[in-house]
């Protein structure tokens, strides 16, 4: 009965990263529909209960890429902000530049930016996808307030102005 079963471990290194890359590729060759653990796990040579430890089901899996990818975009807005010139009191280039590092996130990860956006989380996950939209809109709500104080950008509602910012850009992108 044992020479039945497959060899295939249950262990792998890192398994969950390499469960969410292949599943990124996957999301971006074709679609969310075409995402399996049993294939995800097929492909990284587990046996096919071995994600389980990391996703309790297909849901589970999109979440955490969609959780994955807030983070990623957050770094490259951030890495926007690290790398202005200081020397320089633009609000507008500021802008700019992370107006560019979006949409170079969503032109490299269009599919990603898809998930990202859909309504169809786990109400467990719905809190933590809300908080990164979150702090992204406050990497804008500090730039739109920053600009307020030196008088580049107009007096009113710094939070209004941030989402009209962020909504025009993510349409922008989309």
């Amino acid at each position: 009965m044992l020479e039945d079963m497959p060899d295939r471990p249950y262990h792998h290194g890192d398994l969950r990263s390499v469960l969410l890359s292949s599943a990124e590729r996957t999301l971006a060759e074709r679609g969310p529909g075409a995402l399996s653990l049993r294939e995800l796990a097929r492909e990284a040579g587990v046996s096919h209960a071995a994600p389980g430890r990391h996703f309790k089901d297909k849901q589970a899996l999109l979440d955490a890429l969609a959780l994955d990818g807030f983070q990623r975009l957050r770094a490259s807005l951030e890495h926007a902000k690290e790398t202005r010139d200081r020397s320089e009191t633009d609000t507008r280039a500021y802008l700019l530049g992370l107006a560019r590092a979006y949409v170079g996130f969503a032109l490299s990860n269009a599919a990603l930016l898809d998930l990202m956006y859909a309504r169809k989380h786990d109400s467990d996950v719905s809190d933590q996808l809300a908080a990164a939209v979150g702090d992204m809109i406050a990497i804008v709500l500090n730039t739109i307030s920053e600009g307020q104080r030196t008088g580049e950008i107009i007096e009113g509602d710094p939070m209004t102005i941030a989402f009209a910012v962020a909504s025009t850009l993510h349409g922008f992108a989309s």
